[in-house]
């Protein structure tokens, strides 16, 4: 009988001791493959699913929740280097009935590579499109919200495309001619004296960048164990190259200021939000915006750095609802 229940016991023993062993290798050895396990769990327990639209040769993966109902469906857009994941902390707090996607955009992630053009802001704004016909989202208007680069793109669709939008939410956008220049844009000023294309900040390759490019991204310090610093970045770098010409087509001449060229065509109602810290994208850019959109909605986070979404994501999906809220009650008192 001893001997049955010190069999039991170490049965059970192993049982619990495998699935710990195989998180300890991960943490250790396979840190990639452990945030990836984490990105997947997240997405399954806040019920977004993942999806691909084909467009004759050129695939687009998004996660999606929700089916179009009573409120506007909202198309998320992300940042530089990103994917459609970084929403999930945003998702969390948003009501389980609305209509979201997030899609990877050109070339990131699960969308597809194909040239240059595509990754310049108008050449993404043009893709975009193409999936929001594809899936046809736009049957109604639609909620655009967009961060850093996909907010230069969003403030760039939106003009370009005034009847597809019936609100526009920017967070900490590029693309503006800013009063004052951010600590990253002086960086790569230093970069294009020097003419090289290497050690951009936003493109780290060793644990030591990537701890230094969260720390210019993130107002709010977070301690990172040094192997999941090792992980985020053998996630990065076999797409480094890819980033760094991304990186050279939203730089260019052609885009740097895109939405800075195209904010006066702007119609839908348009709320800005800006980390008072960003060190990225100056904050100054919200003032830019304000002047040339009167009736554009600001707010300016304290304590916050370029990362909004990822810092204050209970407060981006409060203000988000809020401002949709506000829109469409207005809209209902005009018809009614």
């Amino acid at each position: 009988m001893d001997i049955d229940v010190l069999n039991m016991f170490l049965i059970a023993g192993g049982t619990l001791a495998l699935p710990i062993l195989a998180f300890i290798a991960s943490f250790l050895l396979w840190p990639s493959v452990l945030i990836k396990v984490y990105y997947w769990y997240w997405r399954r327990t806040l019920g977004m699913q993942v999806r691909y639209a084909d467009c004759g040769g050129y695939r687009f993966c998004y996660s999606v929740r929700g089916k179009p109902g009573t409120r506007p469906s909202i198309l998320m857009l992300h940042g530089f280097s990103a994917h459609k994941d970084m929403w999930l902390s945003v998702v969390k707090f948003l009501p389980k009935h609305l209509h979201l996607l997030c899609v990877d955009m050109p070339g990131h992630e699960g969308t597809t590579r194909t040239c240059a053009e595509d990754y310049s802001v108008q050449g993404q704004v043009r893709r975009i499109r193409q999936f929001v016909e594809n899936i046809r989202l736009n049957k109604r208007p639609f909620h655009l919200v967009g961060t850093s680069m996909g907010g230069n793109v969003a403030g760039v669709y939106a003009a370009c495309y005034p009847s597809d939008i019936c609100g526009l939410t920017l967070i900490c956008p590029a693309g503006l001619r800013s009063p004052n220049d951010s600590p990253f844009v002086k960086q790569l000023q230093a970069l294009e004296r020097a003419q090289s294309t290497h050690g951009i900040p936003l493109i780290p390759s060793t644990p030591q960048e990537m701890e230094d490019m969260l720390r210019l991204c993130s107002y709010v310090r977070f301690k990172i164990p040094q192997q999941i610093l090792q992980g985020l970045v053998d996630v990065r770098i076999p797409h480094n190259d890819f980033y760094r010409e991304v990186f050279m087509q939203i730089a260019g001449e052609e885009s740097r200021h895109s939405l800075h060229d195209h904010m006066h065509l702007i119609t839908a109602p348009l709320q800005v939000i800006w980390g008072k810290q960003d060190q990225v994208v100056d904050v100054s850019g919200a003032s830019v915006l304000a002047e040339a959109l009167p009736g554009c909605q600001v707010e300016v986070l304290e304590n916050c750095g370029h990362s909004v979404v990822m810092e204050r994501p209970r407060k981006t999906a409060k203000l988000i609802m809020d401002f949709i809220i506000a829109q469409q009650s207005t809209n209902n008192k005009k018809h009614s």
